[in-house]
């Protein structure tokens, strides 16, 4: 497994900086102040001020950032060596006192030995696991008593679809990939592109599928109470050719029907 990490560590190390210079992420706008938090992960996270932030899987650190901005005391972790060099500038830049630490979310508790008032997961993260009960576990090790954990991430049901084109020159959603996970996770060689844009990525990455039944209980079987689960028809970005952007983000064009994008789980210890 170590192998895979590996591939997906330099693959990271490859995105950041085509993220770092791209609109999506608008690094610019995040140095004049702006939060990237979406509306929903403020709303439904509820107020931080004045408690500890755990961020897995944090990049290059603008939503752990953005927290800290909204009186977080806040730690991001990530397995990207450049991801972490390049929140750890920003935040000296900024002085923002966020704290980054440089590790595989499963070796944590070497590095890491304290609990938080709140766990949190920003979107697109949870592909990259192999296993979600030993995730849950990490989630449910660093909780203090009485603390919160939050998601939100990209839902599993959209990412078996692809978009064909019929025989009349129409793009159409088909489902091509399994909901179901595989533990062998799914194998991408390298000069595929990034969600950023067109630049290509050169080196290989390592995905894996998880349905929203083995996310769920994963969460339970670590000794969490769910409060709520929640499922959006939106995405923070064009996944699929026939989407357009509309205020809350972007969505399929209503001939296309509905499919969730997004999925948010609160829970508690």
């Amino acid at each position: 497994m170590n192998d895979k990490f590996e591939i997906i560590r330099q693959n990271w190390n490859e995105r950041t900086p085509i993220h770092a210079a791209s609109s999506f992420y608008n690094v610019d706008g995040f140095k004049s102040g702006d939060i990237t938090l979406t509306k929903t992960e403020i709303e439904e996270m509820g107020s931080v001020a004045g408690k500890s932030l755990l961020h897995l899987q944090c990049h290059f650190g603008m939503d752990t950032m953005s927290w800290s901005r909204l009186g977080a005391t806040a730690t991001g972790v990530d397995i990207s060596d450049t991801a972490i060099e390049l929140a750890r500038e920003l935040n000296d830049e900024l002085g923002l006192n966020t704290r980054f630490i440089r590790s595989n979310i499963y070796d944590l508790p070497d590095l890491l030995d304290e609990q938080f008032d709140i766990v949190y997961t920003a979107i697109g993260a949870l592909c990259w696991l192999p296993d979600m009960t030993g995730w849950a576990q990490i989630v449910a090790r660093y909780m203090k008593p009485g603390g919160t954990f939050y998601i939100l991430d990209g839902h599993p049901v959209s990412h078996i679809f692809e978009p064909v084109e019929s025989p009349d020159g129409a793009i159409e959603l088909k489902p091509c990939h399994s909901y179901f996970p595989n533990p062998a996770g799914i194998a991408h060689d390298g000069g595929g592109h990034t969600y950023t844009g067109s630049e290509a990525i050169e080196t290989p990455s390592h995905e894996w599928q998880h349905s929203v039944s083995e996310i769920v209980n994963a969460i339970i079987d670590a000794g969490l109470q769910i409060e709520f689960l929640n499922e959006f028809a939106v995405s923070g970005y064009r996944a699929f050719p026939p989407m357009s952007l509309h205020d809350d983000g972007w969505k399929l064009d209503e001939h296309h029907g509905s499919i969730p994008f997004l999925f948010s789980i609160k829970a508690t210890k």
